[in-house]
């Protein structure tokens, strides 16, 4: 019975990555295509010679790294006071940000424009709402981690120690709970930073510099290069992703050395 079942976990496993990988290695089998009859990387070359690439790709990660920050400022708190503190909130609070899924784009972004177009709210063409808004999109992925991380430690007994050796509030938030689901919060960095580089709605009608209305526009315009485009895109999202994983390490394990 354990042979079976770790063949079909095998199957199950390989399945997957087929699924997974299959569409990727076509989309790059069509991209090395834009010459006729010959495999080359011409439609990367023309990428890469685009200046809007990496202007907006910049801005991208650069909204992806505010969207982050501001996300854990707010949804670490909350889901801390909620869980020490206020538990009888938590279904209503879950409920909440749960919302992004069930409100369309399209409609969340014209809502936005409409209340933040007039006085005294004028805001519709500052970054901060573009910023805002991405978090509220990604807020079902980062409350969800951050919870699942606080429900891994025992945030009660690790505040009453904090308190008993006279510890404020901001230095148990950041110096005693923050390390401690710092997987949770990478975890939900990922998500939050591949909503922001895929989401096209947000960035289109609030005219801000993006990488996926780049990538719609380039659609529209050219036959090979947003093939080459989706495979660049993937890599540099991983890329950035493997970056912030390795910073969480290393500071991880800066802490554990200053522990010893």
């Amino acid at each position: 019975m354990k042979k079976n079942g770790k063949a079909w976990a095998w199957f199950w496993m390989t399945l997957g990555i087929l699924y997974f990988f299959m569409p990727l290695l076509a989309t790059f089998l069509f991209s090395l295509r834009a010459k006729l009859g010959v495999l080359s990387f011409a439609a990367y070359e023309n990428i890469f010679r685009d200046p809007n690439f990496i202007f907006n790709f910049s801005y991208s990660v650069f909204w992806g790294a505010l969207t982050i920050m501001l996300g854990i400022l707010i949804f670490v708190p909350t889901a801390y006071i909620i869980r020490l503190r206020l538990p009888q909130f938590r279904a209503p609070v879950e409920f909440i940000t749960l919302l992004p899924f069930v409100i369309p784009a399209i409609v969340y972004v014209f809502s936005l424009v409409r209340t933040f177009s007039k006085p005294p709210l004028l805001i519709v063409d500052s970054p901060v709402l573009l910023v805002a808004a991405y978090a509220v999109l990604s807020m079902p992925y980062m409350y969800s981690a951050i919870d699942t991380g606080l429900r891994a430690i025992d945030v009660r007994t690790l505040t009453e120690a904090a308190q008993s050796l006279g510890a404020g509030w901001g230095t148990i938030l950041f110096r005693i709970i923050l390390p401690n689901i710092r997987v949770a919060i990478l975890s939900g960095a990922f998500l939050s930073f591949a909503i922001v580089i895929g989401e096209l709605i947000l960035a289109q009608y609030l005219v801000k510099p993006a990488f996926a209305p780049y990538m719609a526009y380039l659609i529209q315009q050219k036959a090979y290069e947003p093939a080459a485009m989706a495979i660049v895109s993937f890599a540099l999202t991983w890329a950035a992703m493997g970056i912030i994983q390795l910073i969480g390490r290393g500071r991880g394990q800066a802490q554990i050395a200053a522990g010893h």
